[in-house]
């Protein structure tokens, strides 16, 4: 089968940045499913592992990358029971797994949500990771809830990006928050007003347009882009008793002390984390893309593809990491088969 990957860890431009090989196709075990793949996306996780994870090494076996896939299920593990032969699914896959960036692929039944069916493949290939990072950090880290919780202020840091994208979805459509985003330029701002947004705070002068909005302080900050860059600014707006999550990590330690006269939570979250640990809730992905799916089936939320290639082919993904890297991309770019 064909996959694309590298041995090393080069800047996009070099000719061996990526490279087009041949493996023998995987056959399915346990819980696996093995699927024909039709589209996949690309997201900020793909370019940074492409230049991390192979510095000044020279790997014996190319590496596959890519978290974002939609496809056919071809074959089945002795164990699946989610499952059938000739499935349409979608997923974002296991980060210590090889990626999507493959004509066919492993996958553990667990992570692996039926696809939408009134959407085309390259919609559904948007959505896996950005959706299940988005609904994680609502629901499942700050556990937001409709019924005690509409009405409230969330701020996003990084509306127009590929999860922020869907946050701003799911906050205002499916929470019934008050959306506040973060945008600078005129194409972001009208794409985040445009997904649900009641607010556009640009993200340079950020506690000013925050106060000029009309919000002295916020019930929810979600960072999407710096959490050093931000820190100050998120514990100055966020209101006492109220709660920051953050998918981006830190180059320095965060001082969480600066929560504690307000009581205020904090929460990482780790899309790869329920698959890299095996837990015991494993399967919770497999029911939130379902309820993704639902969703934009019955038009609830919207796909937030922006860009297209249609080709798999490594000139193709080397442009889409170029475009990803520049970090002026809006939505999600998808590679179509």
């Amino acid at each position: 089968m064909k996959a694309i990957g590298f041995k090393t860890s080069l800047p996009i431009e070099n000719e061996d940045s990526f490279i087009e090989f041949e493996i023998i196709k995987p056959k399915p075990k346990g819980k696996e499913i093995l699927v024909k793949i039709n589209a996949i996306s690309v997201n900020p996780v793909d370019f940074k592992i492409r230049q991390n994870s192979a510095k000044d090494i020279v790997l014996a076996e190319p590496k596959i990358i890519g978290w974002d896939a939609v496809g056919i299920v071809e074959a089945i593990g002795d164990d699946v029971s989610l499952f059938k032969v000739g499935d349409e699914v979608f997923y974002a896959g296991d980060v210590t797994k090889q990626g999507s960036n493959a004509t066919y692929q492993l996958v553990d039944e667990r992570i692996v949500g039926f696809a939408p069916k009134n959407i085309s493949n390259t919609e559904a290939a948007a959505m896996p990771l950005t959706s299940l990072t988005a609904w994680e950090i609502l629901f499942d880290r700050i556990r937001i809830s409709k019924e005690k919780d509409k009405g409230k202020s969330i701020l996003i840091i990084g509306g127009a990006g590929g999860v922020g994208s869907v946050a701003i979805q799911l906050a205002k459509k499916i929470a019934g928050l008050t959306v506040l985003a973060t945008a600078s330029r005129n194409e972001t701002t009208d794409w985040c007003k445009q997904i649900g947004a009641d607010h556009i705070v640009n993200h340079k002068d950020l506690m000013n347009d925050v106060r000029k909005a009309g919000f002295e302080h916020l019930d929810y900050i979600v960072d999407f882009v710096d959490t050093n860059d931000y820190w100050d600014i998120m514990v100055e707006l966020i209101k006492p008793q109220g709660h920051i999550a953050s998918i981006t990590g830190s180059s320095e330690p965060i001082v969480l002390n600066k929560l504690k006269s307000k009581s205020v939570s904090f929460s990482w979250e780790f899309m790869f984390t329920r698959s890299m640990f095996q837990t015991d809730d494993m399967i919770e992905q497999h029911h939130i893309l379902n309820k993704i799916s639902a969703l934009l089936d019955s038009e609830q939320i919207v796909s937030t593809v922006s860009h297209t290639f249609k080709s798999f082919t490594v000139e193709n993904l080397k442009e889409a990491h170029k475009l990803l890297e520049s970090g002026k991309t809006i939505g999600k770019i998808v590679i179509e088969y």
